[in-house]
């Protein structure tokens, strides 16, 4: 019982380091690429609440929304919780990009914490191009 949890948390954390290795490469093939018709309004300063970026959250939850819904389903727990650590990437994607990079939704805490800075840092540079190309940084929740 106790090696099950260990290893359904395991696939949980693996889950979500594989999904910054899709969202960086999605972030810069895709939304770089032949998405930037919705990836460059990220790239503006905001006029709304929201943009038309938002549209690749919405996407992205699929496959979390899907394999949890299966895992459940089917009783199949390691599809659930490839499903959850997809669920997390996206939770913890909301909270540092979203909120602590952008300050989206009127959340403007100032966190002290350096690998919060370094990840704004990061990302604030990533917003330095105003275009598609030349842009550097394309992690969420990672940063170099």
């Amino acid at each position: 019982m106790i090696l099950d949890f260990l290893y359904y948390t395991s696939i949980v954390f693996l889950s979500i380091i594989f999904m910054e290795i899709v969202a960086i490469f999605t972030h810069k093939y895709i939304m770089h690429g032949i998405g930037w018709v919705f990836h460059e309004s990220h790239h503006r300063k905001r006029q709304n609440l929201f943009e038309l970026n938002d549209i690749y959250f919405i996407f992205f939850s699929l496959p979390s929304i899907f394999s949890i819904i299966w895992g459940l389903l089917h009783s199949n727990f390691l599809v659930l919780s490839i499903g959850i650590g997809i669920m997390f990437y996206g939770m913890i994607y909301i909270f540092l990009h979203d909120l602590v990079v952008h300050g989206r939704f009127g959340f403007n805490k100032k966190f002290s914490n350096s690998y919060f800075a370094k990840i704004k840092k990061a990302h604030m540079k990533h917003h330095t191009t105003k275009s598609k190309d030349g842009a550097t940084n394309f992690g969420f929740i990672s940063y170099r």
